[in-house]
């Protein structure tokens, strides 16, 4: 008998070929299921990640989909080309989302610590328009911006807060070390010392007892600071005085208009509702006193109103603004009008910058000067005049 003529269940069972695991943009195999990533769930593990990172992200995205590239292999090569991290762990997610049917908006909507609701709504609006592509690239341009303001604003920072380190350091060193020596020095002559210096050798003494002081007290008035702040009266007040600060509110209000009109704009011209796009710009504004106004706006305008009005009110937004606001309703550009007003703001903002911490470096240094040269007069005065009696004895 062949083998061929032996009953089936004689037969030897055939082995079935091994399930070859799927393969990601590049060949690399990728795990077979999710059990690699943290048991928490994936929304409690992803945390926010540079702002950098996600702008270059959209860029790519941006740049893959407008080439007519598949979404899900778009996010599979990102997944790649990303460097191991958040970011890298969170477009993977998304991309199982996306190839198991789920719409790109929807599977971003999940992870909130990264794409924000802007981010959100802006890709909902291209998936509905059909221009994915184009809102991208609109969201990427918009998150460069972004990031360039946060980078000015931190670069005009690091040389003011250089210096007050360093000063701030070498005042303790004086203090601590430095003027109780000079203490035990004129005590043992006993000189008559002057009310500076006297006031200048309680503090150092203060410092030197109660050295612990010199972190507890930051710390506990930071914590104090907080705490106020969860009421909302204080912190609205608070919000309103950074307003006012000479030179520093400028700074800040055309920082907060600069973001209002380029959001705003960028929403509109994406295709998201008025109604939307202002809730969704008053959550990104920290500060309460012009969210309020924003909310007006919104109010007005669900009554029937125009933006033009409520904005005049708030004392926030300057006649200019409300103006062009106000033409750009009447001939129905007001997304470009908005655009417009970002970038006339996003330049004066970064004269205004540069001026304010250029004007800010000599006082700094005026300041110091002034507090080392009043150590150096309180601690040297008294030494002139045991100079003078020693070389004019009595």
């Amino acid at each position: 008998m062949t083998p061929a003529d032996r009953p089936a269940a004689a037969r030897p069972a055939a082995k079935k070929p091994a399930a070859k695991k799927p393969a990601a943009a590049g060949g690399k195999p990728r795990a077979a299921t999710p059990a690699a990533r943290p048991a928490g769930g994936k929304r409690g593990f992803f945390r926010r990640v540079p702002g950098k990172e996600l702008s270059q992200f959209t860029s790519r995205l941006s740049t893959l989909v407008n080439a007519g590239l598949p979404l899900v292999r778009c996010l599979r090569i990102l997944e790649s080309q990303q460097k191991a991290g958040p970011l890298r762990l969170c477009i993977e997610a998304v991309a199982d989302d996306v190839e198991g049917g789920a719409p790109l908006s929807e599977a971003l909507a999940k992870y909130p610590q990264v794409f924000d609701r802007l981010y959100v709504n802006m890709v909902r609006a291209g998936e509905v328009g059909g221009l994915l592509g184009t809102i991208l690239d609109r969201l990427a341009g918009f998150n460069k911006k972004r990031e360039n303001i946060k980078g000015q604003v931190k670069g005009a920072l690091t040389y003011p807060l250089l210096v007050m380190c360093f000063a701030g350091i070498i005042l303790l060193v004086t203090m601590l070390v430095i003027v109780p020596k000079f203490e035990g020095m004129f005590e043992s002559f006993n000189t008559e010392m002057p009310l500076l210096t006297r006031l200048l050798l309680g503090l150092s003494g203060i410092l030197v007892d109660y050295w612990w002081a010199l972190f507890a007290i930051p710390v506990l008035l930071v914590v104090t600071f907080k705490l106020l702040l969860r009421g909302e009266g204080f912190a609205r007040r608070v919000d309103g005085f950074k307003l006012k600060i000479p030179f520093v509110g400028d700074v800040i209000t055309k920082t907060i208009v600069a973001r209002f009109a380029r959001t705003m704009g960028t929403l509109l011209s994406s295709g998201v509702p008025i109604l939307e796009a202002l809730s969704i710009v008053r959550a990104s504004i920290s500060n309460r006193v012009v969210a309020e106004a924003i909310g007006d706006v919104h109010d007005a305008i669900r009554e029937g109103e125009t933006m033009a009005a409520p904005l005049a009110e708030s004392g926030v937004f300057d006649d200019m603004v409300v103006n062009m606001i106000d033409v750009g309703e009447e001939t129905g550009q007001l997304d470009q009008m908005l655009v417009t007003i970002a970038e006339d703001y996003e330049t004066e903002l970064d004269t205004s910058i540069t001026v304010l911490f250029k004007a800010l470096e000599p006082l700094m240094l005026l300041f110091v000067a002034l507090v080392v040269g009043t150590i150096a007069f309180a601690l040297f005065s008294p030494m002139v005049k045991l100079m003078e009696t020693f070389s004019n004895p009595v």
